[in-house]
C-alpha cells in the first residue's frame, strides 16, 4: 500500500525499478498520479522511502478556482533496449470545477504527455513533461517535478543540501536562512536562474544523496514549442508549504521572465496562445555520500562544458600583460602601481617574463626595472600584528625566515592543534569592526577549516625549508584537529564575511594543505581529504550559461554577504580566488588532474582562465566598455588595460569592483601552455 497520507489511493500502481531505486506510481481516485521514491543503501535493495513525487504536473490558470493537477487515466509501460519508459497522457480534469462546462467549454485547457525513463544500470530517472495549450490561456504557474524529500519517512532531517551558487547548508540549518545574510538578502527559494551555478539541486541524508537536475535553457524546439529557462524551487526544510520535509521543484515562469525573485507564481498571468507547447525536462538522480557527491555525479554524467576560444590567444594575452607592466603599471622612481602608489615588490609575472618572454627588448626593459627594485627597500604589505593571519602566504614569501615564522605559528597553535579566530588580534580588519555594529562575523576563539588549513600549510612550508620535526608535528596536529570538518568549506574570506559560511577560497586552501600533509606524512586519509576539498570548488562554478549571457566558468567566491549589509556574493561573481587556487597548486607541484581523474581538472582550469580573460579591461574593446560599471574617465585612457575586474553581475552582465593586477591570469596561462 502507498505510504503518502496526502493522496486518496485509487487502487492501482505501476513500478519503475532497478538495483538503485524504485519509483512506485500510484493512481488517485481522480487519475494517475503521484510517486513514491525508494532508494537502496549500498549493497541493499531499494526499500528506503526517500521522497514523494507530488504529482505528474500541476497548473494554475486564470479562470480556474484553484491549481489543478495534470492527471492521466491510463499508462503505457514499454522497454527500449535497457531502458524502461513509462508514459502518461495527462490533462486537467474539469469535473472538480463548479459548473465545469463553463470553464474552457468543459475541455482540458492543457494536455500532453509525461514520460518517465529508467535505464537498467543508472540511478537516474528521466522526467519530461510536454503539454500543449488547447485554448488561449492565462498561466499563473506550471509545476513539473515536485519532490517532497523526507515526506512520510525521515522528515526534515538531512546531512546537508546544496543549491549551487545559491546555498550550501549542513545539519539543521535552513536554506534561505539568515546565518550569513540579513533578511532583505536572505530569501533565495526561487532566485534568478542566472545566479544558479549548476542546474542541479541536492539533498543528502544518512549516506544517500538525491539530486533534481534540469535542462536550464534551450532554443525553441520548434515554432510552437518552448523550453525557456525554468525556475528551480529550493526550500530546506519546506518552509514554502510549511511541511516537515524538504522541497526541490521546477516550475514556469521564472524570475528571469514573468515573476519576481522568491515568488511562486507570475506577477501577472502570462498569455499562452492555443497550440503552444511547453516543456519541462528533469533528472531525478540518486548518489551515495553527501550532496557534493550528487554534484560530482552530475558532472560525471554530463561532462564539463568546453570553455570555448579565449578572448585573446594565450600568448597574445601574455604579451599584453608584459607591455602593461612595462608601461602604465610602472611609476618611475616608485615601482609597480599597487593600491594607488608604486611598490618595489617585483610581480611574479615580471620575473618570469624577464627571463622567458618572447620579446627580447621587452625582456630587457622589465629586467632593468626589476633590477632597480632589488636596490630599494619597502614596507611589509601587512602590519606585523596581522601578518600571521595569512601564514601560508607569509612563509612562502619569506623562506629565509621560515624557522622564525614557524615558531611564531607554533606559539599561536592551541594544545589541540587549532588556530583560532582572533577578530581583535591577528585577524583584525576595519570590516570586522564595522560588522560588529550589527553582529560579529565570528567570535574570538571560533575556528574553521580555513584557519587550520592555512596554519598547517605554513608549518609544512617551514618543514620544507628547515627540516625541523617540531614544525611537522605542529602541522600534523592541525590537520588532525581539522578532520572534524568533512563537508562544507568555511572561513576563507574571514576578513569581511561570516566565518562559518560557504567559501570557495577555503576549498583550495584546505585541498593544498592536506595534499602537502599527505606528501610529508604519507597518510592516505589526507589525500582523500585533499580530493574532497578541491571538489568543493565545483558548486561555486558556473557550468552552464544562458544563450544571451556569457558566464561559463565564472565563480562565486562565497555564499554570504559582506558585513551583513554590503555586497551580496550570491549576486556576484569573483574570479581571482579560483585563479589563485590553481596557480598555487601548480607552484607546489600539485596536479589535480592526476590525483582526481574523475573530474577533468585541466578543462576546468582552462575554463576559469578563459573566463578571466573576459573580465580583462580593454579600453579599445567597445563591447567590453559597454558592459563596464566603471566611470568612463577611469578606463578610457588605457591605464587600467589588462587588469581585470573584481566582480561580474550575472543578471546584467556587467563588470566592476576594484581592478586587479593580472598576475594570476598569467600564471594560469603559463600552466595551460606548459611554460611554468
Amino acid at each position: 500500500m502507498p505510504r503518502y497520507h496526502h493522496a486518496v489511493y485509487g487502487g492501482e500502481s505501476v513500478v519503475l525499478e532497478n538495483r538503485f531505486l524504485r519509483l512506485e506510481l500510484h493512481k488517485r481516485n481522480t487519475g494517475w498520479g503521484w510517486g513514491e521514491l525508494y532508494v537502496a543503501p549500498q549493497g541493499a535493495k531499494p526499500d528506503r522511502l526517500y521522497a514523494i513525487l507530488e504529482h505528474l504536473g500541476e497548473a494554475d490558470l486564470e479562470g480556474l478556482p484553484h491549481p489543478m493537477r495534470l492527471e492521466a487515466q491510463a499508462y503505457q509501460l514499454e522497454r527500449q533496449g535497457d531502458v524502461q519508459e513509462l508514459r502518461f497522457d495527462v490533462a486537467i480534469d474539469l469535473a472538480a470545477v463548479p459548473r465545469p462546462d463553463q470553464a474552457f467549454s468543459g475541455e482540458s485547457p492543457l494536455s500532453g504527455t509525461l514520460v518517465l525513463t529508467l535505464a537498467d544500470d543508472e540511478p537516474v530517472i528521466g522526467y519530461r513533461l510536454e503539454v500543449q495549450a488547447q485554448h488561449l490561456i492565462y498561466l499563473k504557474r506550471l509545476r513539473g517535478a515536485w519532490l517532497r524529500v523526507g515526506a512520510e519517512s525521515f522528515g526534515e532531517a538531512r546531512t546537508d543540501a546544496i543549491f549551487p551558487g545559491i546555498d550550501w547548508i549542513v545539519g539543521n540549518e535552513w536554506s534561505s536562512g539568515t546565518d550569513w545574510f540579513e533578511e532583505h538578502q536572505a530569501l533565495r527559494m526561487t532566485p534568478h536562474p542566472h545566479k544558479v551555478a549548476i542546474p542541479v539541486m541536492a539533498i543528502s541524508h544518512d549516506g544517500i544523496g538525491l539530486g533534481l537536475a534540469w535542462t536550464p535553457d534551450l532554443a525553441a524546439l520548434s515554432a510552437t514549442t518552448r523550453l525557456r529557462c525554468p525556475q528551480p524551487v529550493f526550500a530546506v526544510p519546506n518552509f514554502v508549504e510549511r511541511r516537515p520535509e524538504s522541497l526541490m521543484g521546477l516550475m514556469w515562469p521564472s524570475a528571469r521572465w514573468g515573476m519576481d525573485e522568491n515568488a511562486l507564481a507570475a506577477d501577472e498571468p502570462i498569455l499562452i496562445r492555443r497550440g503552444l507547447t511547453l516543456v519541462l525536462e528533469a533528472e531525478i538522480a540518486v548518489s551515495y555520500g553527501q550532496s557534493l557527491d550528487v554534484v560530482v555525479d552530475w558532472i560525471r554524467r554530463h561532462g564539463l562544458p568546453g570553455p570555448g576560444e579565449p578572448r585573446y590567444p594565450w600568448k597574445e594575452a601574455l604579451e599584453r600583460m608584459a607591455h602593461a607592466y612595462n608601461g602604465p603599471f610602472w611609476i618611475e622612481g616608485e615601482g609597480w602601481a599597487a593600491r594607488g602608489k608604486g611598490s618595489p615588490v617585483v610581480p611574479g609575472f615580471v620575473r618570469w617574463y624577464a627571463e622567458h618572454g618572447d620579446d627580447p627588448a621587452l625582456r630587457a626593459a622589465l629586467k632593468a626595472k626589476a633590477d632597480w627594485c632589488a636596490t630599494q627597500t619597502h614596507e611589509p604589505a601587512e602590519p606585523a600584528h596581522t601578518a600571521l593571519s595569512h601564514p601560508n602566504r607569509l612563509v612562502a614569501g619569506n623562506p629565509e625566515r621560515a624557522a622564525e615564522l614557524g615558531d611564531q605559528l607554533l606559539a599561536l597553535q592551541t594544545a589541540e592543534g587549532d588556530f583560532p579566530f582572533e577578530p581583535h588580534g591577528r585577524h583584525h580588519t576595519m570590516l570586522i569592526d564595522w560588522a560588529e555594529y550589527w553582529r560579529p562575523l565570528g567570535q574570538p576563539g571560533d575556528s574553521a577549516i580555513d584557519l587550520c588549513a592555512t596554519g598547517a600549510w605554513g608549518l609544512l612550508l617551514a618543514v620544507q625549508e628547515t627540516g625541523e620535526q617540531r614544525f611537522l608535528d605542529g602541522a600534523r596536529k592541525a590537520l588532525e584537529y581539522a578532520m572534524r570538518w568533512d563537508n562544507r568549506p568555511e572561513g576563507g574570506d574571514w576578513w569581511e564575511t561570516p566565518l562559518h559560511s560557504p567559501n570557495l577560497l577555503t576549498s583550495g586552501n584546505a585541498a593544498i594543505a592536506y595534499y602537502l600533509g599527505y606528501q610529508a606524512l604519507g597518510d592516505e586519509r589526507y589525500l582523500q581529504r585533499a580530493i574532497h576539498w578541491i571538489r568543493c570548488v565545483l558548486p561555486f562554478t558556473h557550468l552552464w550559461q544562458p544563450r544571451d549571457r556569457i558566464m561559463l566558468y565564472n565563480t562565486k567566491p562565497c555564499l554570504n554577504s559582506t558585513c551583513w549589509f554590503l555586497s551580496d556574493w550570491v549576486s556576484k561573481h569573483v574570479q581571482w580566488e579560483v585563479l589563485r587556487i590553481f596557480a598555487e597548486s601548480r607552484e607546489l607541484g600539485i596536479d589535480w588532474a592526476e590525483l582526481d581523474p574523475d573530474v577533468d581538472w585541466r578543462t576546468y582550469q582552462r575554463g576559469v582562465t578563459t573566463a578571466a580573460l573576459r573580465w580583462m579591461i580593454d579600453s579599445q574593446d567597445p563591447d567590453w566598455m559597454f558592459g563596464s560599471e566603471y566611470a568612463p574617465g577611469l578606463v578610457e585612457e588605457g591605464a587600467w588595460d589588462t587588469r581585470f575586474a573584481d566582480t561580474h553581475d550575472p543578471i546584467h552582465g556587467t563588470y566592476g569592483g576594484g581592478p586587479i593586477a593580472p598576475d594570476a591570469i598569467a600564471d594560469n596561462i603559463r600552466i595551460i601552455l606548459g611554460l611554468d
